[in-house]
């Protein structure tokens, strides 16, 4: 009995495991969770924070690196103009100080001149920016600033005289031959200018007025400057029309007259021939002559208004310099005689005093105080 009553109560357990679904089994690698550790729960709030932490630390960069880029730029377009201006000045008055062709008295202390330039400029570069870094410690706007007042400086200092002169030098040195052509060519129209007779330019004036909105007109409808085609009227007539002894007629003392200028004339005006004893049509006229030489001679002004009084006659201007190898107007002034060779320096000394009296209502004195400086820096018409 104890040996059966002990074998039933082992039993169950036996039929138990039986009766239990295989699939039910914890297999050896799987491991029963565990009750005990709950699953960790994220709080929202402190997830909302972090993502409008991160939000708040992307615009204040992007806010900054604007106001950089911004004071950035005007810190170098303002040192970049203040080095060029400096360039130029020194340059010039270098180019003034040690012209000539001497190895030792020139060339070499140009050069070593060049050099020292540029070995002033590096230092100056890196002392700004060690500069730079104290004063955008002190305050990000202080190099801005500063580079912005230095310009200012050295643009008021540039408005006086001594930076055109200096300027005019650097021109020579970077223009070569052609733009030492063109100052001795400018201030042969200066010297002619001052030597009119101011009154009788003042008269000249006075006549042209009448005729100065056709003038004008034929001006602006080829694109020259009206100073310049009043210059020539003066040299040509005086402002008194007549016909002259050659054939001149008119305010313009038109003579013979390309084919092509004449068409152009009449396109403009609008009519199919111009009446050359016409004062509007005779401006006309003399505007599309005197483009149409411009064009042959390569917008050069002095030898358009040469050819302008040549005329076609026997090839014209471009013939003559063909024949004897010219190539502008210093090299062919020698082989003309005097008057078609002084022809443009006498219009645009006449086109200046127009120039002048338009703008200031006066005819100062070429010689007088800083006139003339002035009268260089105001211009001659159509250069």
């Amino acid at each position: 009995m104890d040996k059966k009553a002990k074998s039933a109560k082992k039993t169950p357990p036996a039929n138990t495991e039986q009766a239990s679904p295989p699939d039910t089994a914890p297999s050896e690698n799987q491991q029963p969770p565990s009750a005990s550790k709950p699953p960790v729960q994220r709080k929202p709030r402190s997830t909302a924070k972090k993502g409008t932490g991160r939000k708040r630390r992307r615009k204040k960069p992007a806010l900054l690196t604007r106001h950089l880029i911004a004071l950035t730029t005007v810190e170098i377009a303002c040192l970049t103009l203040s080095a060029m201006t400096g360039i130029v000045v020194l340059l010039g008055h270098a180019t003034e100080r040690f012209s000539g062709t001497s190895l030792l008295s020139h060339l070499l202390p140009f050069t070593t001149g060049v050099l020292a330039l540029v070995v002033a400029a590096a230092l100056l570069l890196i002392g700004w920016l060690r500069l730079r870094r104290w004063l955008g410690q002190k305050w990000l706007f202080l190099p801005a600033i500063l580079a912005l007042t230095m310009v200012l400086v050295i643009g008021g200092f540039a408005l006086k005289g001594s930076f055109f002169f200096a300027f005019s030098q650097f021109r020579i040195l970077v223009g070569g031959k052609e733009e030492a052509s063109r100052i001795t060519l400018t201030h042969q129209v200066f010297a002619a200018y001052r030597r009119h007779d101011p009154s009788q330019l003042r008269q000249m004036i006075e006549r042209a007025k009448p005729y100065g909105p056709d003038i004008d007109a034929a001006a602006q409808a080829f694109g020259l400057d009206p100073d310049l085609l009043h210059g020539i009227a003066a040299t040509e007539s005086s402002f008194l029309p007549r016909e002259s002894k050659d054939g001149g007629q008119g305010l313009f003392q038109i003579t013979q007259v390309p084919e092509a200028a004449l068409r152009e004339a009449g396109s403009r005006l609008g009519v199919d021939r111009p009446v050359i004893t016409n004062h509007r049509h005779n401006g006309f006229i003399a505007a599309a002559t005197l483009n149409h030489y411009l064009g042959q001679m390569n917008n050069d002004l002095f030898l358009g208004l040469l050819a302008y009084n040549i005329g076609p006659k026997n090839g014209g201007l471009r013939f003559i310099m063909q024949q004897y190898g010219a190539t502008d107007f210093i090299t062919v002034q020698p082989y003309l005689q005097q008057l078609p060779r002084d022809y443009p320096i006498r219009v645009l000394s006449q086109a200046l005093a127009f120039r002048l009296f338009r703008k200031g209502g006066t005819l100062p004195a070429y010689e007088e105080g800083l006139n003339a400086v002035r009268i260089q820096h105001i211009g001659i018409p159509g250069l």
